[in-house]
């Protein structure tokens, strides 16, 4: 769990060539109470500071003499083996974000600045950062213990990751039961579908990071009560995307699968999800599976836009469409097996979540 002392702790770096903006945002960062802040107007000393002080964020303009913040994100590649870029550009020009966000940056923040979206943004990937952290760090461990396979160190796996995916209830506050439906579905479905034991193990495990991107979506969209306008709803998108940064780039076969369900779990079989529109097989089976999984629980779930729904009204949703959900969303094999057991996944709900 990335608490608020940790993110405030966190080492930051800004890089402007205009000492005006530098003093601003330090003065910003420093009334919001971060402790470590360091500067520089030279982005050719960049990639030497991060190498020595592995920064935690850095504030990169894109528009600087003698190496422009593109090149800096070049020698920044190089130094960051798992290829995770800590860095929040700064621009004045809407067609430089784009091209930044490509090259490997995280967000941006527009000028002239303002105080609320700057501590947001340097907020939420902070946040992003340290939970990337974190979970390099456990990966090193968790390889050894898959390797010893005992019961006890299984439990401590488990038990780990579901610390982590709580990081989501940053944004999200009714994540803690939906975690464990989420598990449990995903690995019955596993079963039914006569997967190995280690696929429903690993997918039991990998689920419940799905939505570990949301970290990265502004409060104001992620708990909005009513509907998202279309600028909104493409902010929403990209916690898929998110997602699957963090915990992309892995030797971890258990993180492989969470950031291929991460970034294709909304992905329909008939070509209609998203972020890449992909169809039928080739979309990953754990992401098929999570697909179906989480729009069940979603629909049986209150949430701030809308009153959970019954059992038998989402049986009916997802197996004949209400417009808006439909069955060639699904892949015909996982809706048959929903079809013929769907008892059990009300009973894997109404075990784990409020009755609906």
């Amino acid at each position: 769990m990335i608490n608020s002392a940790d993110i405030l702790a966190g080492k930051i770096l800004i890089v402007d060539d205009q000492p005006i903006n530098i003093l601003l945002l330090e003065q910003m960062l420093n009334n919001a109470g971060y402790s470590s802040i360091s500067s520089t107007t030279d982005p050719r000393e960049v990639g030497i500071l991060h190498s020595l002080n592995r920064y935690d964020l850095i504030l990169l303009d894109l528009q600087m003499p003698g190496m422009d913040g593109f090149e800096v994100m070049k020698k920044l590649n190089d130094i960051e083996s798992d290829g995770y870029q800590p860095v929040l550009v700064i621009t004045a020009q809407p067609n430089h974000k784009l091209h930044a966000l490509q090259v490997g940056a995280k967000d941006f923040i527009s000028k002239p600045f303002e105080l609320s979206e700057v501590l947001a943004r340097v907020h939420n990937l902070m946040e992003v950062r340290l939970l990337h952290k974190k979970l390099k760090e456990y990966n090193s461990t968790l390889e050894i213990k898959v390797q010893e396979r005992t019961a006890e160190l299984q439990e401590s796996n488990l038990e780990s990751l579901f610390t982590l995916t709580r990081a989501v209830e940053y944004k999200d506050k009714d994540i803690g039961t939906h975690i464990q439906r989420i598990s449990k579905c995903t690995s019955e479905f596993g079963k039914l579908l006569n997967q190995s034991d280690d696929f429903n193990e690993m997918i039991y495990v990998a689920s419940p990071l799905h939505d570990v991107g949301k970290i990265g979506i502004p409060d104001h969209i992620l708990l909005k009560s009513g509907p998202l306008s279309p600028d909104e709803w493409k902010i929403m998108k990209e916690h898929t995307t998110i997602g699957a940064s963090i915990l992309g780039n892995s030797n971890s076969p258990m993180l492989k699968m969470g950031a291929e369900i991460a970034l294709n779990h909304h992905e329909c079989w008939d070509g209609s999800g998203y972020p890449n529109g992909l169809q039928s097989n080739n979309i990953p089976l754990s992401a098929r599976i999570m697909n179906i999984c989480d729009i069940y629980d979603a629909l049986r779930s209150k949430r701030p836009y809308k009153p959970a729904c019954s059992h038998l009204h989402v049986f009916d949703i997802i197996t004949n469409g209400d417009g808006r959900t439909l069955p060639e969303h699904f892949d015909p094999a996982i809706l048959q097996i929903f079809k013929q057991h769907h008892k059990a996944f009300r009973e894997i709900y109404d075990d784990y979540g409020v009755l609906a």
